[in-house]
């Protein structure tokens, strides 16, 4: 396992992880308004400021090949990706892992808003979910969400 601060130089990697998951893997779980809500949500100017404040990390394949990003800000995870094709493998887990130690070094709780597709992953790690959202979007379409939390 190989996770790296993400740099200047790696926004497009980071842009690039992200958006190709939201394109792939939301539309089965949302209508287009609500993709399109994410899309905005990450843009290049957040993902860029993020980075800019070292709150980004990036999971590296032993060829080098960067294929998740997770954005941390104090005890919260605000964005985490697992590209699509590389799913189902673990890498998800492990970035998971890392991102909880991380935050438990300094807080006795994470929180996350988690989207439709990411609920059952956070359930099964132990999260709980203590409040649920939407948000109206483009085309009347909603957007549904979940504040999770986790305890030490």
């Amino acid at each position: 396992m190989n996770i790296k601060p993400a740099k200047t130089e790696d926004f497009e990697t980071v842009k690039n992880i992200t958006v190709q998951t939201i394109n792939d893997i939301y539309p089965h779980y949302y209508p287009k308004g609500a993709v399109e809500f994410f899309l905005e949500h990450h843009n290049d100017k957040n993902i860029k400021n993020d980075i800019e404040h070292n709150n980004v990390f990036l999971y590296y394949l032993p060829d080098g090949k960067a294929v998740g990003t997770i954005t941390i800000k104090d005890n919260e995870i605000c964005r985490f990706f697992i590209l699509p094709k590389y799913q189902g493998f673990g890498y998800g887990t492990a970035l998971l892992n890392f991102t909880e130690n991380f935050i438990f070094k300094d807080y006795n709780k994470i929180i996350l808003d988690s989207s439709l597709p990411a609920k059952p992953i956070y359930l099964k790690k132990g999260y709980s979910s203590i409040e649920c959202h939407s948000i109206k979007t483009n085309y009347c379409d909603y957007l549904c969400y979940d504040i999770m939390i986790k305890n030490k």
